[in-house]
C-alpha cells in the first residue's frame, strides 16, 4: 500500500467509518519523509505534479544563516542538533527539519562584526604581555581617516546581546532552522536573539536537568 494523503481511511467526528467513494488517486499520493541528517552534502531531485522539481536533501552540513539585529546573512557550517520541540529522537540521531535548533560556527559573524565595527567579539582576553597583535589583524591595520570617521559613527550601533556575546566566546551560535530542507534542499535560518533565545536556553536548561 501506497502512502496516501485522502481523507477517507479517516473516522468522522463523531466516530463512524466512512464509505471509500473511489479507489487511491494520483493527486492523493504522499512520499516516505527525508530525515535529513548532519552530513557531506547529498540531495535527490524528485519530480511531482505538472513537472516541477522538489529537492530531497538526504543530508547537509551548510546552509544561510541571518543575524536579525545586524541585518546580514552569510553562509556557514552546521556543528549539531541541540533541541527539537515534537521529537528528542530527532535530536539523537541529528536530523533537520524545519524549525529545530543546531549550533552553527560564529567565524563568518565574527569576521564582518569585527571587520565592520573595529571592535574584538569572542575574543578571550590576554595579557599585556601576549598582547602584541599580528600585522593582518583586522582591529589593527591601518585605515583611511575617512574610513575611521565612517566607522566611528557607527560604533554606538555595536551593542550584541550578552547571551549572543558569550556564544561567540564558545565559537559556535544558536541558530533556528527556518527552511524545509526535505522540500528545498536547503537548511537556511536566523540566530537566535533576545526572548526567543532565552526561551530556548531555559529549555536546555531543563533538558540537561532531567
Amino acid at each position: 500500500m501506497g502512502i496516501s494523503r485522502d481523507s477517507w481511511h479517516k473516522r468522522r467526528k463523531t466516530g463512524g467509518k466512512k464509505t471509500p467513494l473511489r479507489k487511491k488517486r494520483k493527486f492523493e499520493l504522499g512520499r516516505p519523509s527525508a530525515n535529513t541528517k548532519l552530513g557531506q552534502k547529498r540531495i535527490h531531485t524528485v519530480r511531482t505534479r505538472g513537472g516541477n522539481k522538489k529537492y530531497r536533501a538526504l543530508r547537509l552540513d551548510h546552509g544561510n544563516y541571518s543575524w536579525g539585529s545586524e541585518a546580514i546573512s552569510r553562509k556557514t557550517r552546521v556543528l549539531d542538533v541541540i533541541y527539537n520541540a515534537s521529537n528528542n529522537e530527532l535530536v539523537r540521531t541529528k536530523t533537520l527539519v524545519k524549525n529545530c535548533i543546531v549550533q552553527i560556527d560564529s567565524t563568518p559573524f565574527r569576521q564582518w562584526y569585527e571587520s565592520h565595527y573595529v571592535l574584538p567579539i569572542g575574543r578571550k582576553k590576554t595579557s599585556k604581555k601576549e598582547e602584541k597583535a599580528p600585522e593582518d589583524d583586522v582591529l589593527t591595520k591601518k585605515r583611511s581617516k575617512h574610513l575611521l570617521r565612517k566607522i566611528s559613527r557607527r560604533k554606538p550601533m555595536a551593542k550584541v546581546d550578552p547571551h549572543v556575546e558569550e556564544q561567540f566566546l564558545t565559537g559556535r551560535l544558536y541558530a533556528c532552522i527556518s527552511s524545509r530542507p526535505g522540500q528545498s534542499g536547503r537548511c537556511d535560518g536566523y540566530i537566535l536573539e533576545g526572548k526567543e533565545l532565552e526561551f530556548y536556553l531555559k529549555k536546555l536548561k531543563s533538558k540537561k536537568g532531567k
